[in-house]
């Protein structure tokens, strides 16, 4: 079965985007919106390459609040992404550490944590590149030559780039790297923040898709003025105090040598849900053009780096789930998930893996959590924003009520659960809640 077959038969399952206010209590109604919503002095950096649905940066910094965090804390994203609690963490002053395993994001969050990049060289590096760049277009205008391999072309979406634009983008890319630099990871994540949807074919709901197909786009264009906004965005932040912060490329689930023991003050995240959402989707174009994936070996090396949140990151010698022996509400969901699936008569691979994604969430969390223990101090205070999820004939799964007792029963404190955004069930309107789970690491 394909990607876009198996896409469809969940579809009754996904949840609409327009968020839901009418039952809030009227205090939390009137709030709510704003708490959502990215504000536009906080686009800066942040919108360098971000993801659609990322929480917004004012969340992280009602947590740091909230925390009571000062200038000698450390703050850990172990989901970090693109990066968005790390940027807010160093316009702060605070120090901070992200774990990710999807190479694009970690480069993306990497290099908007770099501020040490002159804006004015930033922008004469540009000017020249695209000279270059144009000159050697128009040289090929008549016979545009410049393609993915194949075994590149099947990794991306089908259509999600036409020929014309995509022999240009590679031409920039290339020309970008003949030059090098320090300033080369900024040129590049320029590129990256325009590929999809300025230069591509792609659009982004809650999930991706075919937009309109443009059979050309003005590519250098959309890119030189990209790399200006970032060169306006440094000139405000680069005389700032120094502060450190740094992206390790690992697994959430196994920190072993990836942190200082006893290190961390706050953890503030968001990791998957258990949404049948494949997380190396989202950037799989610009990953592919940037070359963090060359062929489905690369894509199955990321993807085994991740928590199990999707049918088609599931492998055969996966064993997250070995740590549910203690969670009977865990394995009592799956079972509820299979028996559902016997009794629709559902009989497709990726709806007999439902049970067992579920169980490998889970227990990949369990895991998570058991190794983050090592990293924290005593009393470290934590933040999860996790979203409930019906993306399994429709059977509800709680996620923030149940990492909640997952991690209360491996010894942390679950101090509360905030409500961030409500959503409705587009098929049975109960309730989905996107929330903030609060734990807090006693220590000992």
């Amino acid at each position: 079965m394909n990607t876009e077959t198996a896409n469809s038969e969940v579809a009754d399952a996904q949840v609409e985007e327009q968020t839901q206010f009418a039952d809030l209590p009227r205090d939390l109604a009137d709030t709510r919106p704003s708490r959502n919503q990215m504000f536009s002095e906080d686009r800066p950096i942040h919108d360098w390459y971000r993801f659609v649905l990322s929480y917004p940066p004012h969340l992280v910094r009602e947590y740091v609040d909230q925390f009571e965090l000062q200038s000698d804390a450390v703050i850990l994203d172990p989901f970090c992404g693109t990066g968005t609690t790390m940027v807010e963490a160093k316009k702060l002053g605070i120090e901070s550490v992200g774990i990710e395993a999807v190479p694009m994001s970690a480069f993306a969050a990497q290099t908007k944590l770099r501020w040490d990049v002159l804006p004015d060289d930033l922008v004469i590096d540009a000017d020249l590149i695209a000279a270059a760049v144009e000159a050697e277009i128009e040289e090929s205008i008549d016979e545009p030559s410049r393609t993915l391999t194949d075994a590149q072309a099947k990794l991306v979406p089908k259509n999600s780039i036409s020929p014309k634009p995509l022999h240009q983008a590679l031409i920039l890319r290339d020309t970008i790297r003949a030059i090098g630099g320090s300033r080369q990871d900024h040129l590049l994540l320029a590129l990256a923040r325009q590929l999809p949807t300025a230069i591509g074919n792609l659009r982004f709901g809650p999930e991706i898709g075919l937009g309109q197909i443009k059979e050309d786009a003005p590519v250098v264009d959309l890119w030189n003025k990209q790399v200006n906004r970032m060169a306006a965005d440094l000139k405000q932040w680069t005389d700032r105090k120094p502060t450190v912060a740094r992206v390790i490329q690992g697994d959430a689930r196994s920190l072993n040598g990836l942190l200082t023991p006893a290190s961390v003050d706050a953890v503030i995240t968001s990791p998957p849900y258990p949404n049948e959402k494949d997380y190396t989707r989202t950037v799989r174009l610009e990953s592919v053009i940037l070359g963090f994936l060359d062929d489905r070996e690369s894509l199955r090396a990321t993807k085994r780096g991740l928590v199990r949140s999707n049918t088609r990151g599931v492998y055969k010698a996966d064993d997250d789930d070995q740590w549910l022996d203690q969670f009977p509400a865990v394995t009592d969901l799956a079972e509820r998930i299979e028996e559902r699936r016997i009794e629709l008569g559902k009989t497709s691979g990726f709806e007999k893996m439902y049970h067992r994604v579920t169980r490998l969430y889970f227990g990949g969390m369990a895991r998570h959590f058991h190794a983050l223990k090592t990293v924290l101090k005593p009393g470290a205070q934590l933040a999860y924003v996790v979203g409930d999820q019906a993306s399994y004939f429709r059977i509800m799964i709680r996620t923030g009520e149940l990492l909640g007792q997952i991690a209360e029963r491996l010894g942390y404190e679950v101090t509360g659960r905030e409500l961030f955004r409500t959503r409705a069930a587009t098929a049975t309107r109960e309730q989905i809640n996107e929330e903030v789970l609060l734990l807090r690491w006693p220590g000992g």
